[in-house]
């Protein structure tokens, strides 16, 4: 790819999503691009770079923008995140919970991995919270990864990072060369693709936001934009949760530390 093609992906990632694409680094766009060239019918990347060029297509840009979204999960990473949701978020929200259910929300799902882990947890955890109803919903920028995700399917290498024997033969059973989470857990998540530096006035009531990984990927803007949107979508009391290292409070005045590193919860001042 020639320089000016790898920074105008850099620049349309940057603008339709807050992605941070480093532009050096050529094999990882021809390796992410590739794909896309193949499958909207180009003989090569240039000619789909000549094409974003020249046609300005909004299905076209988002394809490519979709192919450079971080695509790097596994099955309960961030254990320590899960380990806090488990003995210290979820029954601080269970305790006295009535009529109402806990509402969970993966921001940025992925291939599915991040939301199965808490369905996962969350059907382990039954008998703890007999009284406590769930709902949980997941998003994801990449119309592909939802449809990965939504099929429950995953490779032997896939299950492999993260799921320890015992959860893979309660949740999982095998469908060939591929493994298939029991549909019982899939059909109750709700699935919509969401850009997280758009407008997300009408996503509200959250009692949890899993959004681990997300900002370190992003520009400077859309970091604090993503940070003030998941902040707005909490309810009181809730917590957003994010990676080791990740710190939204320098980016917004929206969101304090909650319950060890990476918990954050809604901090909005009083109006005056």
């Amino acid at each position: 790819m020639k320089p000016e093609d790898r920074e105008l992906i850099a620049q349309l990632c940057a603008a339709r999503s807050g992605q941070r694409v480093d532009p050096a680094k050529d094999y990882v766009l021809e390796t992410r691009l590739s794909p896309v060239a193949r499958r909207e019918g180009f003989d090569n990347i240039g000619d789909l770079v000549a094409a974003l060029r020249t046609r300005r297509e909004d299905r076209l840009i988002w394809a490519v923008v979709e192919a450079m979204a971080p695509n790097e999960t596994a099955f309960f990473r961030d254990r320590e995140l899960f380990d806090r949701f488990e003995h210290e978020i979820l029954p601080a929200l269970a305790k006295g919970r009535t009529g109402q259910p806990i509402r969970i929300w993966s921001a940025a799902c992925g291939s599915g991995q991040e939301v199965y882990s808490l369905a996962m947890l969350l059907d382990e955890l039954a008998d703890r919270f007999p009284e406590a109803r769930f709902e949980l919903f997941a998003s994801d920028l990449s119309e592909r990864a939802l449809e990965k995700a939504q099929s429950g399917l995953y490779t032997q290498f896939e299950v492999q990072r993260g799921l320890p024997i015992r959860r893979l033969v309660r949740h999982f059973e095998k469908a060939g060369e591929t493994w298939e989470l029991s549909p019982r857990l899939r059909q109750d998540i709700r699935w919509r693709r969401l850009n997280l530096v758009s407008d997300l006035s009408r996503v509200r009531g959250f009692d949890v936001i899993f959004c681990p990984h997300v900002i370190e990927c992003m520009i400077e803007p859309a970091r604090a934009r993503v940070a003030e949107n998941l902040a707005a979508a909490l309810n009181p009391g809730g917590a957003v949760l994010f990676a080791a290292g990740e710190d939204p409070t320098l980016l917004s005045e929206a969101l304090k530390p909650g319950v060890g590193a990476g918990v954050f919860t809604g901090h909005r001042r009083a109006a005056a």
